[in-house]
């Protein structure tokens, strides 16, 4: 285990992973061999036999190098040992069970529901019954105080306002300059008194941890440290302030971070606690320096970046992925070569999860933001992703498809081979195969709790399971018919085809190839599907370490001390000395704050370490990535020998993980991070690839070391496989396979192309040519399991796509509101796969690219791209651009692929291209109905710029684009979708033919079909035959009219919307596609079940809708609107006439505000447009309530953090809140909309377009309606003679504040200190009010909710929200 960098060396070294089930031990004498050291592993609650796991584990190690017993509960001899270090899964079960501390959060006034609300997006976008997770406090504290930043980044002059620091600013100061540099004024100080009795009152109420977290407290902390020392004064035993914690702006995660740590930081000393008073002579680097009685042992905890701290310091924030990261460290110490700098990707599956991260360039990938349990964390962690359910993932047929997870058996009652009546997971399928032995599996099972595995249970469920679908496939043909041996099989290569599809984007969105790593597998169910994995990876070498079953626990015996600091900043970065020396001067000043820190701990100077970092972005974007201090090396091979290069990495990293630079724009410092290393161990044994070099390999004979033989299923058929014992096997022994190597903790399976080698620290595996792999598919019959494989292939297609645009994209409602949409289409634009990134645009893709398809047929080159956004031709609204490219075999057509992205600007009459009052088409701006973006890869720049820019000032009162720059890179970054979209379906036809592919892609929009058939024939029978119609009005009165007819017998419906009010002279027209988008929409919702979502569904649907009404407007008609409010009301009237449930609030709440711009005549002004959609309540259900201010059906866009809003725009956010009594009353109440109250500091054209002013949000089956939405200008006018308004006028004695209604539709120019303040609607409710509830929302657990999300989670959680 290394010999160790601190001062005191003396006896036994332990390490521990408490893990979930188990808890694993290392042990070594003193010694450092790894020879020496022992492996316990013990049950994690077993109260029988003990109280605490880790505890009975050191027992037992100390007992062993003693050569004595030592009775349970006498305290151990902490003299003996030299250091105890952990990683505990205490923090996670609190979080997952939420079991940690009642908490209080404090903050400032106006934001007491930030977090309910978040980010306002919604989990799965097909969900009625919205389930949100819970938060963390049990009362909420709104302190009135306030502060702003004086400066905005959108600025176009770049103004830059000077002040005093926080030190040498008077305590009356109105402008102070932040801890970030950006300057603050203090708008409202917080009064000592008031927060005294507001504190008090919770201290009487019960509860004695509290979290604070303060607006722009990042930057200007002295509010929150004021509140901090009242509340200590108090007596409050725990105070979480959220600068202190992670000094990084975004309110949301911030707060919600501040929570998780007085949420779990009592549970965990509570715990150490416990674990403490097992010791005499007690813990931690304190107990290490008494002068008097029994001498303490060092012991540090794993923190959830990888590194060690002490245990007096261990908080709950810093804890949540502890147990995991030590198996990181583990494997990328133990796999990780920095000789041959080979990238690792580690895959960890055990019983209940899969988790997978990267180890490459000798240093761990941190992320900053994740999400674990449903709680958003804003600390340093390892980037560690759960992407499968792990041996529990459970298996189902459904709809025609293999389907396998998310859910799981969890660890009780477990699979069906448990003993306990579980259902059928991976684990049974992999028992059934003979790819589990039950001789090596622990005898803990049964009534007694000493029965082996029961392979009797797994059959028997596969015999049910595949009778069922053969019944489905074959009917009563012998030949169709699958055996069990291919069903289980089956679901193998579906469970494999789930895990890679992640692990793919890991790797690839960060712009690295997976072929070109090698896979560190651990866990207990790792082995047996490693070699899989890597195969359809391209990877082919796999490293399973001898430990590899207690790999967290070696881990934490090979890892550093760390201590972490960071600062806030916002310089701009320049290669001048002034402001390298600045940052290299602050950094400095947190390297000598974890120098002391360090050496107090009793590390040596020469021991200390330094990661040093400066978090960096382009201005004007979001997307800011962490860039690490060149090595010497780096420094001299690649930036001429400067190693304050950090410009220059910034750019590289950039232009590697988004594809991009952008050379005009500054850098911008956002944060100085310093990561402190207290090295323990001065290397290990020879390295994988050094033992390589040095072995000579023996392979062994036939039967040589056999342990037994047994009949395995691999592709194609069972084979007599080799069994042998891992402890029979000597270093060199080269196994060929098929085989399984085994021991009491792993079974690791060789298929018949690969090889195993046994080197002193590894088994190694290399996978062969796989000949038998020959990709061979029949397209006479489909085959159910390459149906479902094909599913995953051509989802993970579109999702690709939507990655790579959200990656290259530059624009904010790209990136950070991932208000855009990827998809396939076959050879005729018939819809194939649609990653469900916004409703609104599922079935609209496809009618535009007919369109396109028809008009450009025989006319198409390689390398030609077309783009539109006109409604006749497909398109929703003109800020929806879409651009489309052919993908070719030969010279024919085979596919296209388009993405669609929501541009924030493209000119008409007002900023932002959402004019509330358009009443013309060219009024909304530039309108393409089909051109050539790209002719054979030559971009068209100067046309484009001139329909984006020329074309649309032609016109009367209207402007070009006022964000050109932002529309010509997030068409490229759209361009560099499509061609990651095309590259990826070339690589399918090469894997299976393009007839193959053909062919599947027919099947699978047939499977859709069938779905939908089925919905209708039930929707059939539970209406009695009846047609089922609905009518709802827009705010102007128009009505949309549905009438369905359903034939039961054949699946089929007419959706007849005949009755539907004429063309508007306004903007709420819906071009056909929306209704289509709708109603597909809607389908999807009612089969509750994951479908493959493509021109299928429509098949049985046939749709009416008159011409000329409003839901299919002539060519000239003004439609902004139709796309954004009029598809809600249509969702709305579909799902009233299907009875599914109450009105959610039937609108997005469209605010956009901004100015500038190139009107024909007048002089060009650089200026800015921000938009925006607001969310509102959702609407209740048979058996759920709705849910409070969350977007609903055709929308999922994402709302900016309230910091970074008033960051980059000349705006103070005043309240942003839960608009209480909103709802409709009922059985089932409806969810309350939200309150949106926002100041302007300069003069702006600001303008609202949304709906549910005048019809209220309905309720059902005898639940009441919700309330209407309401928009308020707020307007400073001149004081009129006697009046009585009360004037909160800030010192403008001559001005009162009026209230103005503006409608649902308005614009208007604000000047400085005006408001608009947007009431969203809330959702209807269901069910007569009074009525006992039936609501089942607390049942209905989502299977992900306990999946540790590292970047690609929360990326996922965007973009994959159905998946």
């Amino acid at each position: 285990m290394g010999s160790t960098g601190q001062k005191a060396e003396r006896g036994v070294r332990i390490a521990i992973d408490r893990g979930g089930t188990f808890t694993d031990c290392v042990g070594n004498p003193g010694s450092g061999k790894m020879e020496d050291d022992v492996l316990i592993k013990l049950l994690s609650v077993d109260p029988e036999n003990y109280d605490d796991a880790p505890l009975e584990g050191i027992r037992r190690l100390l007992s062993k190098f003693e050569g004595k017993e030592i009775p349970r509960g006498e305290p151990l001899d902490t003299s003996k040992i030299e250091s105890i270090r952990m990683g505990t899964t205490v923090a996670t079960n609190a979080l997952l069970e939420r079991k940690g501390e009642d908490i209080a959060m404090v903050v400032t006034r106006g934001f007491k529901d930030c977090l309910e609300i978040g980010n306002q997006s919604r989990p799965n976008i097909f969900d009625l019954a919205i389930r949100k997770p819970e938060v963390l406090y049990k009362k909420v504290v709104e302190i009135d105080e306030r502060v702003t930043l004086e400066d905005y980044a959108e600025d176009p002059q770049r103004t830059n306002t000077d002040a005093a620091s926080i030190e040498k600013a008077g305590t009356d100061a109105e402008l102070v300059k932040g801890l970030s540099g950006e300057t603050v004024r203090i708008l409202r100080r917080p009064q000592e008194e008031h927060i005294k009795n507001q504190l008090q009152e919770v201290y009487d109420s019960g509860l004695k941890s509290i979290a604070v977290c303060l607006m722009h407290g990042y930057t200007y902390p002295n509010h929150e440290a004021l509140v901090g020392k009242i509340a200590g004064e108090i007596g409050f035993t725990h105070v979480s302030l959220s600068h202190e914690l992670m000094p990084m702006i975004k309110i949301v995660p911030r707060a919600t971070s501040a929570c998780a740590d007085a949420y779990l930081t009592p549970a965990i000393r509570k715990y150490i606690d416990g674990f403490q008073a097992g010791f005499e002579g007690g813990l931690g680097s304190e107990s290490v320096k008494k002068e008097q009685g029994a001498k303490g042992a060092r012991c540090e905890f794993m923190q959830s970046d990888g590194g060690l701290v002490d245990v007096d310091i261990f908080s709950g924030l810093r804890a949540i992925l502890s147990g995991p990261a030590g198996g990181v460290v583990g494997y990328a110490l133990t796999s990780y070569d920095p000789e041959t700098k080979t990238p690792v990707i580690g895959f960890d599956m055990g019983g209940t999860s899969t988790d997978v991260s990267r180890y490459g360039n000798g240093r761990y990938d941190h992320v900053f933001e994740t999400t674990t349990a449903g709680v958003t964390i804003q600390s340093p962690q390892l980037d560690i992703n759960t992407v499968a359910a792990g041996g529990g993932s459970r298996l189902f047929w459904r709809n025609g498809l293999f389907v396998v997870g998310p859910e799981s058996a969890g660890a009780h009652p477990g699979p069906a081979c448990y003993r306990k009546g579980g259902p059928l997971t991976i684990t049974d399928a992999n028992t059934y195969l003979g790819r589990l032995l039950p001789d090596f599996f622990p005898k803990i099972f049964g009534k007694a709790e000493d029965e082996g595995i029961d392979e009797e249970a797994s059959e028997t469920l596969f015999k049910e399971l595949t009778k069922e679908i053969n019944n489905e496939i074959a009917g009563s043909s012998k030949e169709k018919e699958m055996s069990m041996d291919e069903v289980a099989y089956g679901f193998i290569k579906i469970a494999n085809e789930t895990m890679t599809r992640p692990i793919r984007s890991l790797t690839e969105a960060r712009g690295h190839d997976t072929s070109k790593h090698r896979l560190a597998t651990f866990g207990g169910a790792g082995g047996q599907h490693a070699v899989a994995i890597a195969e359809a990876l391209g990877i082919s070498q796999i490293l399973v370490h001898r430990y590899s079953s207690v790999l967290s626990a070696y881990g934490m015996a090979l890892a550093d001390v760390v201590d972490e600091r960071q600062e806030p900043e916002s310089k701009v970065w320049s290669e001048k000395d002034d402001v390298r020396s600045f940052l290299k001067d602050k950094m400095d000043e947190l390297k000598r704050k974890s120098t002391a820190t360090l050496k107090d701990q009793g590390f040596e100077e020469g021991n200390i370490h330094f990661e040093e970092y400066l978090n960096m972005r382009y201005r004007g974007t979001e997307s800011a990535l962490m860039i690490v201090k060149p090595t010497e090396d780096e420094a001299s091979s690649l930036y001429d020998g400067d190693e304050m290069a950090y410009g220059k990495a910034f750019i590289r990293q950039h232009e590697q993980e988004f594809g991009f630079t952008l050379p005009d724009r500054d850098i911008i410092v956002d944060d100085v991070r310093s990561r402190g290393i207290g090295k323990t161990f001065e290397g290990l044994e020879k390295t994988v690839d050094q033992q390589l070099k040095e072995i000579k390999p023996k392979d062994l004979g036939k039967d040589e070391k056999q342990y037994d033989k047994r009949s395995v299923y691999f592709e194609g058929g069972r084979q007599d496989t080799a069994i042998y014992k891992l402890e029979d096997l000597a270093v060199g022994d080269r196994i060929k396979g098929p085989a399984i190597i085994a021991d009491g903790t792993q079974t690791i399976v060789v298929t018949p192309e690969a090889t195993a080698l046994l080197i002193n620290t590894h088994i190694v595996i290399n996978i062969g040519d796989s000949g038998a792999m020959d990709k061979k598919v029949n397209t006479e019959e489909v085959d159910p399991i390459m149906l479902s494989i094909f599913a995953h292939r051509f989802m993970a297609i579109a999702e690709q796509m939507g990655r790579a645009l959200q990656k290259t994209s530059v624009s904010t409602n790209v990136k950070e509101r991932l208000d855009y949409s990827c998809a396939l289409f076959d050879a005729n634009g018939g819809l194939v796969a649609n990653a469900p990134h916004l409703p609104v645009h599922l079935g609209s893709m496809s009618t535009c690219v007919k369109k396109q398809a028809e008009i450009w047929r025989g006319k198409l080159k390689k390398g030609d791209v077309l783009v539109s956004n006109h409604p006749m031709f497909g398109g929703t609204h003109l800020p929806d651009i879409t651009v489309i490219t052919p993908a070719f075999s030969g010279d024919s057509i085979v596919f296209y692929v388009a993405s669609r992205a929501h541009h924030a600007d493209i000119g008409g009459i007002l900023p932002g291209s959402m004019p509330p009052h358009s009443r013309e088409l060219f009024q909304e701006g530039a309108h393409i109905k089909s051109e050539k973006l790209v002719s054979e890869g030559h971009f068209n720049e100067e046309r484009i710029i001139d329909l984006l820019l020329n074309e649309p000032a032609k016109y009367p009162g209207c402007s070009g684009t006022r964000c050109l720059a932002d529309n010509l890179n997030d068409l490229k970054a759209q361009i560099a979708a499509n061609q990651k979209g095309i590259n990826l379906i070339s690589t399918l036809i090469e894997d299976y033919g393009e007839e193959v592919v053909q062919f599947y892609m027919h099947n699978i929009q047939d499977n859709a079909e069938l779905s939908v058939r089925n919905l209708l024939k039930d929707v059939s029978k539970r209406f009695e035959g009846q047609d089922l119609s609905a009518v709802d009005f827009m705010d102007d009165g128009s009505p949309i009219k549905l009438k369905i007819t359903i034939d039961g017998e054949k699946g089929e419906a007419v959706f007849d919307f005949n009755g539907t009010g004429p063309e508007v002279y306004g903007n709420t027209n819906a071009p056909e596609a929306v209704t289509y988008s709708a109603i597909i929409y809607c389908l999807r919702c009612l089969i509750k079940e994951d479908i493959p979502l493509n021109q299928g569904c429509l098949k049985p649907i046939k749709v009416n809708i008159p011409k000329k009404c409003f839901l299919s407007p002539s060519g000239t008609a003004a439609v902004v609107g139709g796309n954004v409010l009029t598809s809600q009301r249509v969702t709305d009237v579909i799902l009233k006439a299907f009875q599914a449930c109450a009105a959610s609030q039937g609108d997005t709440n469209n605010l956009t505000f901004g100015f500038g711009g190139n009107v024909q005549g007048e002089d060009e002004v650089k200026g800015f447009g921000y938009y925006e959609t607001i969310a509102g309540g959702s609407g209740a259900g048979l058996d759920w309530d709705g849910t409070n201010g969350v977007h609903t059906h055709m929308t999922n866009t994402r709302i900016t953090d309230s910091e970074v809003f008033e960051r980059r725009y000349p705006v103070i956010l005043r309240e942003f809140s839960l608009r209480a009594g909103s709802h409709g009353a009922g059985q089932h109440k409806g969810g309350d909309g939200v309150v949106r109250d926002i100041e302007f500091r300069i003069p702006v054209q600001v303008s609202i377009l949304s709906e549910r002013r005048v019809y209220h949000p309905y309720g059902l089956a005898g639940g009441e309606d919700a309330e209407c939405g309401l928009n308020y200008w707020v307007r400073k006018v001149p004081k009129v003679e006697g009046s009585d308004t009360d004037s909160q006028n800030n010192g403008d004695a001559d001005k009162e504040e009026r209230y103005i209604n503006l409608g649902a539709k308005n614009t208007a120019s604000m000047k400085p200190g005006e408001r608009i303040i947007v009431m969203t609607p809330g959702g209807g409710g269901w069910g007569e009010p009074g009525k006992a509830s039936q609501s089942k929302q607390h049942e209905r657990e989502d299977p992900k909710h306990g999946w540790r999300g590292g970047s690609v989670a929360s990326r996922q959680a965007e973009a994959e929200a159905s998946a």
